[in-house]
């Protein structure tokens, strides 16, 4: 008699693996390409079980990709002056949205909601307390609005939104020094004020 293999349980379904999975399609196949339906397939669930973890179905799920790609920490120990900590927090920002470029729109046009608002929080507090004598809410939209527009650019530049395509990386050379020297100009701008 031939034994057979143990089944393993199922991996309990939350709410960080349906995000994860739904990252994954939308970062591979598009942001169009992700359905409950497709979602509930890559999880190996009914699409009805998403629902537990999500109520307001696919309007939760686009608004908890959003929080999640926009939800950035930044430890501000290592940065002595606000423009440190500004720097750090603008490339924690940038390496997260470049990370899922699927969801890049979501990002641009979602209400930071829940973590992302707490975050902006702590962002505009640790720039106050490293010094920023002008509105650091001000500031921190600024440098919210060059993030987000530098790597729409970025992503737009590396044709990674083409669906012929075959790049696999948002990313490019030139990206990152424009980048850089973005973020010099927005922060020596916010000193003079």
């Amino acid at each position: 008699m031939i034994a057979m293999p143990a089944k393993r349980p199922p991996v309990p379904l939350s709410r960080e693996r349906i995000i994860d999975a739904a990252l994954h399609i939308a970062d591979g196949q598009g942001l169009r390409r992700l359905t409950m339906r497709r979602l509930g397939d890559a999880l190996q669930v009914e699409a009805m079980a998403i629902y537990h973890h999500l109520p307001r179905g696919k309007e939760a799920l686009m608004d908890a990709l959003a929080e999640h790609v926009t939800t950035v920490a930044v430890d501000p120990s290592g940065a002595a002056t606000w423009q440190d900590r500004a720097r750090a927090w603008a490339r924690a920002s940038r390496a997260a949205l470049l990370e899922h470029p699927g969801v890049l729109s979501l990002a641009l046009t979602k209400p930071p909601k829940g973590s992302a608002l707490i975050a902006i929080g702590e962002q505009i507090e640790q720039l106050r307390e490293a010094g920023l004598d002008g509105d650091a809410a001000a500031a921190v939209r600024a440098l919210r609005a060059y993030v987000f527009g530098s790597v729409a650019v970025e992503v737009q530049q590396s044709g990674w939104a083409d669906p012929d395509a075959a790049v696999r990386d948002a990313r490019t050379a030139e990206g990152e020094r424009e980048f850089e020297e973005g973020l010099d100009a927005l922060l020596a701008g916010l000193a003079r004020v």
